[in-house]
């Protein structure tokens, strides 16, 4: 490919010399030569014993970052991923490196103005309204025991139970003042069902069958449950009123009517931002239909890699490590990796298709406002800019970053 560049560079003279002695003084601490104390063997006594050969890779080691440098300076190239590094000639005198540098592909921009993306238009409904203002009184619903009465679709039961499956008592089958939210479906089929109409003390027989989606030694089969009913909890949805809407934070709402506007505002707000991010993603997607570039494999690999650090992170912030990860799911790095492969080309077509539109639009992004928004993070985060910029990479990752919203901003509105 075009944008795949072989550069040799030569480490030979002092450099290779100073390069070999160092990788001696590193190998003689640990080697053992008869005749001689742990790490004091002479190098000509070492070179008799092991030969030359034996510093060679420590010694590229010590001498490939500066070579790898020299390569990019020399030939003025920007890499988009890590080399392929060979080693085409290697002796006493000198070391010979191949890079394989990949740079940035070329990008032919098709058309990416009046795509002809319409924008959804939101609306709110009174139902929509209604299920979010109940959501919210059920959120601060008061639980109370009752004394009397039957259980009721919606109660909480709490129960004793015991399953039996051919006679036997069932393994995990059994509890004792189990709450059990009637019309919750967490029991299998029927067994909820079964409960309702029960009153305080009473025991039932409930003979049911597992369903067919059950685990292997279980599903189809007849189980009987014993349960007996030990109390009755109904929740009570808080009266729509001042001390309500006090208790929601919203102090300057009087009455229902009031705080139905201030739900219908929120829940716009949601809906606006949500139909924003899809109109985004499909002018995004247009235009990446009409984008030209070839993409080396190398740098979807980089870009897969780079999605699986991060999923690092967030399962640690789970509390789970990956490996824990792939054994509860028993797949592999490679099965991941191949499950992200068609997120990391699209995360890569986006971002070329980006700094193109940048490029073509003379985006550019001022010192002030790299400052300003730094400034904006500082207060959101509790931080000082200097703790963003080391954060995100320094002034050139935000300055990076906000190219590419200008990038979106141009996208979405041409």
């Amino acid at each position: 490919m075009k944008n795949v560049k072989e550069v040799e560079i030569k480490i030979d003279g002092e450099v290779w010399t100073k390069a070999l002695d160092k990788s001696f003084e590193k190998v003689n601490k640990d080697v053992t030569v008869d005749g001689f104390r742990k790490g004091k063997c002479p190098k000509s006594e070492y070179l008799k014993r092991f030969g030359i050969e034996s510093l060679y890779m420590d010694a590229v080691d010590f001498v490939l970052n500066d070579a790898y440098r020299k390569a990019l300076d020399d030939e003025k190239l920007e890499p988009v991923c890590e080399p392929k590094v060979d080693i085409k000639n290697i002796s006493e005198k000198e070391v010979l490196f191949v890079f394989h540098i990949i740079e940035k592909p070329e990008v032919k921009l098709g058309k990416y103005t009046k795509l002809g993306v319409k924008k959804e238009k939101v609306t709110v409904s009174k139902e929509e309204i209604d299920e979010e203002l109940k959501g919210l009184q059920d959120k601060f619903a008061d639980i109370i025991d009752l004394n009397e009465g039957k259980l009721e679709n919606g109660n909480t039961a709490v129960i004793d139970f015991e399953g039996k499956v051919d006679g036997k008592v069932l393994e995990g089958g059994t509890g004792a003042n189990y709450p059990l939210e009637i019309g919750s479906n967490t029991f299998i089929p029927g067994f909820e069902e079964g409960l309702v109409g029960m009153e305080i003390g009473e025991e039932r027989i409930l003979n049911l069958k597992f369903p067919e989606n059950y685990v292997e030694d279980l599903k189809n089969k007849d189980v009987e449950f014993k349960v007996k009913l030990n109390g009755i909890k109904k929740r009570v949805l808080p009266e729509i009123n001042e001390d309500f809407f006090k208790d929601l934070g919203y102090d300057d709402v009087k009455t229902e009517e009031e705080l139905r506007n201030k739900l219908e505002e929120h829940i716009k707000e949601h809906k606006e931002a949500h139909a924003e991010d899809h109109y985004i993603d499909e002018v995004i997607k247009k235009a990446l239909e009409n984008l030209e570039v070839e993409i080396n494999p190398e740098i979807i690999e980089d870009e897969t890699n780079r999605m699986i650090d991060q999923y690092k992170q967030q399962l640690q912030m789970q509390g789970l490590s990956l490996e824990q990860y792939l054994q509860f799911t028993k797949s592999t790095v490679d099965d991941l990796k191949k499950t992200m492969e068609g997120e990391a080309v699209n995360r890569v077509k986006t971002r070329y298709l980006l700094e193109a539109v940048a490029d073509k639009e003379k985006l550019e992004v001022s010192h002030d406002e790299i400052h300003e928004e730094a400034h904006k993070m500082s207060e959101q985060y509790n931080m000082s800019e200097d703790e963003i910029f080391s954060a995100i990479g320094g002034e050139d990752a935000l300055a990076y970053d906000l190219r590419m919203r200008k990038a979106i901003d141009f996208l979405k509105n041409n």
